[in-house]
C-alpha cells in the first residue's frame, strides 16, 4: 500500500517519509520510537535537576521581557512556584507568548533545565493547564527518529492510520511464545508505539528484539551451511615476496598477528572457501594482515577487494597499500573506487577491474554496484563488517567464483556473543597490541572540570596537537538530555582563541561534507573536531592526542573504548577525558573501568557483566549491526535465547510455521528489519 493512500500524505510528503526509510504503509508499524517522553509529577524549583526535562507548577509574577538579538526574538518569563522560589523561563522566536504570560496566570511549565549564574533557567518550556497536565501524567509519548521536513506529529498520525490498515501475522511458533512468555507480535507492535506504562513497553520490546535476533541468527545458520558446501576454487599459496615483506617490516608482527596470518594461509589452501572474522582491538594491527592477504591473492594471479565503511577510510587504506607496494617494489596495480569519483574516473576504474589490470580493488559500497565486473575475484575483505550487513557481504561475494571472505572488526565483543553474532564465520582474535604503542592516559571527571579540560586542550594545541570532543546528540532535543554537537562547537569557537579552528561532524551530513571535514582535520587545518560517534570508524590522525567525551555515562564502555581508539595512534602521549554529566557516583564507578585497562576485550566483558535489564532510552551500546531495536550488549540474554531457539528448530524439536518461513524468505532476500 502506498503512503499517499493515507490521509494527510501527498506526493511531496511521501518523499519526506521515504528519506526516513519508510517506503510503504507496512513500514510504519515497524518504524519504532527512539525514545518516550514521560510526563512526570511537577516538582518545586529547588528540586529541579540540571540537563533534564522537568515540570514545575508556577505563577507568572512579572511582565515578560522581550529582547531582539539579530534575527532572534528572546522572550523571558518570570515565575514562582507554590513556595515562592523564583525561576526564569526563556523562549526563542515566540513573541506571541507575551499575551499568555499575564501576571497571576498559573501553568505547569515543562522544559529543559539549565543552570545560569547560580540560578535555574528553563529553556523553551511548554505550558499546560493543571487539568490538562494531570491527564498526561504517567503517559509515555513516542518520540520517533526524524529527517528534515518530517515531524513527530506527522509520524504519529501516519502510524495510527497504518495500524487500522496493515494485517499483522504471528511469525513465531507457539511453543517459543509460550516458553518465553512473550506477548503476541500484533500486540507487541501496538504496545511499542503506544505503551500505557514502562512494563508494557518492556514486554513489547523484549518480544520484538527476540524476533530481530531470531531471524538474523537463523539466516546466518543457513548461510554457514551453504558456505560449508563451497569448495575452494581459489588455492592461494604464500609467495616469497610476502615472506620477504614480513621480514623487512620496520616492526615485528606480534604472536597474535602471526597466529592469525597462519590461520588465513591454512584457509587459502584448505578444501573449502575461507569465511573468517579477524577480531582485533583498536591498533592491534589488523590492517597489515588484510594487506598481506590482498597481496597474496594478487601475486597468485587473482584479484582481491577490500570494502571499507567510509570513503575517507577507503582512500586511507589505498594510500597505505600504494606506499607499501612502492617501498617493497612489489609489481601490483591497485585501484580505488568510491562514490564521489567523477563518472570518467569510475569508467576508468571499471575497465581496469574488468580487464584484470587492477589486481587489488579498495573502495566503499561502490564495489558491489551492478556496473562493477571483476575478472577473477578470489578474496573479499570487509572492514568493520557490522556496518555493511550480511546481505551486502553476500553481494560482493557473488561478484566472484566462491571467493575467500575475510571480515575485519575492531568492535570488542565478548567471545560468547561473537560466536552467535558471527555465526557463519570462523573467528581469529588478535589479542595483543604492538610493543611500541603508548598506553592512553585516562581520567573520569565531573562537569566542574571543564575549564581545566579546555586549558589542557589549548596547551596541547599550542604544541601542535589536535583534539576530538564527542557529544551524544547532533542538536538540542527535548527527548535526549546531554550536550549536542552543533551548540557545543559554537560554544568552543567562542571560548577558544581565534587561531584555533573548531569544526563539527555528524551522521546527518552529506558524505562529501563529512569527507571534507575529516580531510581538513587530517591536515591539521582543524584543531578541534566536535563530533557524534560517527568518528568511531574514521580516518587515522596520528597527530590527535586528546579526546574528551561529554555525557560519557550515556555510552556503553565498549563504545567508549572504540572512540578513544581515535587517539594514541602516533608517537606523542595521548589522553582521554570522560565527562560524567550525570554527576552520579555509580556512573563514575562504571566509567573508571576504562581507567583500569586499555584492553577492549576486558572492557567488553566488564560491560556485559555490569549490564542490568537494559538502558532502553540511552545511546546504543554496541554499534548498529542490522537491528532497529536490539542491542547485543544490552540485550545479550535475549540474544542467547534466540540462538538457543534456532538450535532447537535446527535439531527438529520445534517446527517453523508458514508465516515464519515467509518472513525468513523475505529476510534472506531483502535483509529486512523486522
Amino acid at each position: 500500500m502506498q503512503l499517499s493512500d493515507l490521509s494527510g500524505i501527498g506526493k511531496k510528503t511521501e518523499q519526506v517519509f521515504k528519506r526516513a526509510g519508510i517506503e510503504r504503509v507496512e513500514d510504519l508499524v515497524s518504524y519504532y520510537p527512539r525514545y518516550y517522553d514521560t510526563f512526570e509529577e511537577p516538582v518545586l524549583v529547588p528540586d529541579l535537576e540540571c540537563d533534564k526535562t522537568q515540570a514545575v507548577y508556577a505563577t507568572v509574577v512579572r511582565e515578560p521581557v522581550i529582547r531582539r538579538v539579530k534575527r532572534l526574538v528572546i522572550v523571558q518569563g518570570f515565575l514562582r512556584d507554590q513556595q515562592g522560589n523564583g525561576l526564569l523561563a526563556t523562549w526563542f522566536n515566540a513573541p506571541f507568548l507575551k499575551g499568555k504570560l499575564t501576571i497571576g496566570s498559573k501553568f505547569v511549565f515543562r522544559g529543559f533545565v539549565k543552570e545560569k549564574n547560580g540560578s535555574f533557567v528553563m529553556d523553551q518550556p511548554k505550558m499546560f493547564g493543571i487539568q490538562e497536565y494531570e491527564r498526561k501524567m504517567g503517559t509515555m509519548q513516542p518520540i520517533y527518529p526524524l529527517v528534515s521536513g518530517l515531524t513527530n506529529n506527522m509520524v504519529q498520525k501516519a502510524v495510527k492510520q497504518a495500524f487500522s490498515l496493515v494485517p499483522v501475522e504471528e511469525v513465531l511458533p507457539m511453543e517459543l511464545i509460550a516458553k518465553n512468555q512473550f506477548i503476541g507480535r500484533k500486540e507487541a507492535l501496538y504496545q511499542i508505539h503506544y505503551p500505557k506504562n514502562t512494563k508494557e513497553m518492556i514486554d513489547a520490546r523484549n518480544r520484538l528484539v527476540f524476533d530481530e535476533f531470531f531471524f538474523f541468527i537463523y539466516s546466518l545458520k543457513q548461510l554457514k551451511e551453504n558456505n560449508q558446501r563451497l569448495t575452494n576454487k581459489n588455492l592461494l599459496e604464500e609467495p616469497k615476496e610476502v615472506r620477504e615483506l614480513i621480514d623487512s617490516l620496520p616492526y615485528e608482527l606480534t604472536n597474535a598477528q602471526l597466529r592469525t596470518w597462519n590461520e588465513i594461509k591454512e584457509d587459502f589452501l584448505s578444501n573449502r572457501a575461507m569465511n573468517r572474522l579477524v577480531q582485533g582491538d583498536v591498533g592491534s594491527g589488523k590492517t597489515i594482515i588484510a594487506m598481506l592477504a590482498l597481496i597474496t591473492a594478487a601475486l597468485n594471479g587473482k584479484q582481491g577487494a577490500l570494502m571499507a565503511p567510509t570513503e575517507v577510510l577507503a582512500r586511507q587504506h589505498f594510500e597505505n597499500l600504494v606506499e607499501l607496494l612502492e617501498e617493497h617494489q612489489i609489481p601490483i596495480t591497485p585501484v580505488v573506487l568510491v562514490g564521489s569519483m567523477t563518472a570518467k574516473e569510475k569508467r576508468e576504474a571499471y575497465a581496469m577491474i574488468e580487464s584484470g589490470q587492477a589486481q587489488i580493488i579498495i573502495g566503499t559500497h561502490a564495489l558491489i554496484q551492478e556496473k562493477v565486473t571483476y575478472d577473477r575475484l578470489a578474496l573479499v575483505i570487509t572492514d568493520e563488517q557490522h556496518r555493511f550487513g550480511v546481505r551486502q557481504r553476500e553481494a560482493i561475494f557473488e561478484k566472484g567464483d566462491a571467493p575467500h571472505v575475510l571480515v575485519m572488526s575492531a568492535t570488542p565483543i565478548p567471545r560468547t556473543l561473537a560466536i552467535i553474532m558471527y555465526g557463519d564465520l570462523d573467528i581469529s582474535i588478535i589479542d595483543e597490541l604492538p610493543a611500541n604503542r603508548q598506553p592512553i592516559a585516562n581520567c573520569v571527571v565531573g562537569k566542574d572540570y571543564r575549564p581545566n579540560a579546555y586549558d589542557f586542550m589549548k596547551k596541547q594545541i599550542a604544541q601542535g596537537r589536535q583534539v576530538y570532543v564527542i557529544c551524544p546528540t547532533v542538536e538540542y532535543s527535548e527527548a535526549v538530555e546531554g550536550e549536542n554537537v552543533i551548540e557545543y562547537a559554537d560554544k568552543l569557537t567562542k571560548l577558544m582563541p581565534p587561531s584555533i579552528q573548531v569544526s563539527y561532524l555528524h551522521g546527518r551530513m552529506k558524505a562529501s561534507e563529512k569527507n571534507e571535514i575529516m580531510e581538513r582535520f587530517a591536515k591539521n587545518e582543524i584543531q578541534i573536531l566536535v563530533s557524534t560517534t560517527v568518528v568511531e570508524v574514521g580516518v587515522n590522525v596520528p597527530n590527535a592526542t586528546v579526546m574528551m567525551v561529554e555525557n560519557a555515562e550515556r555510552f556503553g564502555l565498549a563504545q567508549l573504548h572504540q572512540l578513544r581508539g581515535r587517539v594514541g595512534r602516533g608517537k606523542h602521549q595521548s589522553y582521554c577525558i570522560f565527562m560524567n554529566g550525570s554527576g552520579k557516583k555509580d556512573a563514575s564507578e562504571r566509567l573508571n573501568i576504562l581507567c583500569k585497562s586499555n584492553d577492549g576485550f576486558f572492557i567488553a566483558n566488564e560491560d556485559l557483566r555490569l549490564r542490568g535489564p537494559g538502558d532502553f532510552f540511552g545511546v546504543r551500546q554496541s554499534g548498529d549491526f542490522e537491528f532497529r531495536l536490539g542491542d547485543i550488549m544490552n540485550d545479550s540474554n535475549t540474544l542467547k535465547k534466540a540462538s538457543d531457539a534456532v538450535n532447537e528448530i535446527s535439531d527438529g524439536k520445534i517446527e517453523l510455521s508458514e508465516p515464519a518461513l515467509k518472513t525468513l524468505n523475505q529476510y534472506n532476500q531483502n535483509q529486512i528489519n523486522i
